[in-house]
């Protein structure tokens, strides 16, 4: 127990995540989720690693792809492993403190999400409406400096979102429904008013959802203007083909998450166990498919990972062959 403003503020051990203790074939799910995490983290992994060392892809739209990489990691890190120890432990308990930083980084990352679609489709804003000026405009430097102010935004206003948790008083049960302490499962618990709190998700989910969103729409009306005033038409599909993968990544991300936070957190129409089922599938699978549909089929980068794994090929090959050579020659 803490005294905070002349009041007494409790704040439990821990909290108990019982997101999942009444879903039929769970066994099923997270041996899925498993398979989700390592498909995320080997193939970001390969992107991050075929672009740190090539050189001719130190671009602004690879530090973007990148970038996008980095978060798709951290973003399943912070909460699949955690739910498979919660499986295969049978622990779902969680302390206090350790609940704060999971909370932090899932939205700082998730926002981080969000906000690196929208990079990627400035990038394509700028591609195909100023093709002349696109050197000049969409530089390095400038792509860092977006990419770091998205960050520096995304971190300082979790951290006061998460920091502002520790106001409530938690003196009543301590159990959460969701897959990980997620945060208005958790300040719904308090036995003190939350409305700071409620009105801080309520920014958060604008901050994550609605505003990188409707920056990328308006990219896209932009686009289609632009590409609808090209004379030919094969210039308008060479134009378009540029952003479907792209496309396909944002409504797998924006469209459950928005229909989640919009029936479940503000009407409250969605049944509990449906909403951590599509809550858990909509935070952990576009992570995984966005390396997949979008930064492996980029042309620059398939031609590299295929050299890649013909040189790791003829490598292997050459190691078998060598023993080989060895005993024909003792035979001679």
């Amino acid at each position: 127990m803490t005294v905070l403003n002349d009041s007494l503020i409790i704040h439990p051990p821990g909290f108990y995540i019982i997101g999942f203790e009444t879903f039929p074939f769970i066994s099923v799910y997270f041996i899925f989720l498993s398979f989700v995490y390592v498909i995320t983290v080997l193939f970001n992994s390969v992107v991050i690693y075929v672009i740190a060392f090539n050189q001719c892809l130190h671009t602004p739209k690879f530090l973007a792809v990148v970038n996008l990489a980095v978060i798709d990691i951290v973003l399943n890190t912070c909460t699949i492993p955690s739910m498979i120890k919660i499986f295969l432990v049978k622990d779902n308990f969680i302390p206090f403190n350790l609940c704060l930083v999971q909370m932090f980084i899932y939205y700082s990352f998730a926002s981080l999400e969000s906000f690196a679609l929208a990079i990627l489709a400035y990038d394509r804003l700028i591609a195909i409406c100023f093709p002349l000026r696109q050197n000049s405009i969409n530089t390095l430097w400038s792509m860092s400096c977006i990419i770091s102010l998205t960050w520096s935004f995304a971190l300082g206003v979790t951290a006061f979102t998460s920091g502002i948790m520790t106001q409530l008083s938690f003196c009543n049960s301590v159990r959460v429904f969701s897959y990980f302490c997620d945060y208005a499962p958790v300040f719904r618990l308090a036995c003190n008013d939350y409305t700071l709190q409620w009105f801080a998700a309520s920014f958060l989910t604008v901050m994550i959802l609605i505003g990188p969103f409707t920056f990328i729409l308006l990219s896209y009306v932009t686009i289609l203007v632009t590409v609808f005033r090209m004379k030919s038409i094969d210039s308008r599909v060479k134009a378009l083909a540029t952003c479907v993968e792209h496309i396909i990544l944002v409504a797998v991300f924006y469209i459950p998450l928005m229909t989640i936070f919009t029936i479940g957190f503000y009407l409250r129409l969605i049944d509990p166990d449906q909403r951590v089922l599509s809550l858990s599938l909509a935070s952990c699978l576009p992570p995984c498919i966005n390396p997949i549909v979008y930064s492996l089929k980029t042309k620059d980068i398939k031609i590299r990972v295929l050299a890649l794994v013909r040189k790791q090929k003829i490598g292997t090959e050459q190691r078998k062959s060598k023993p080989l050579r060895a005993n024909k020659i003792n035979a001679d």
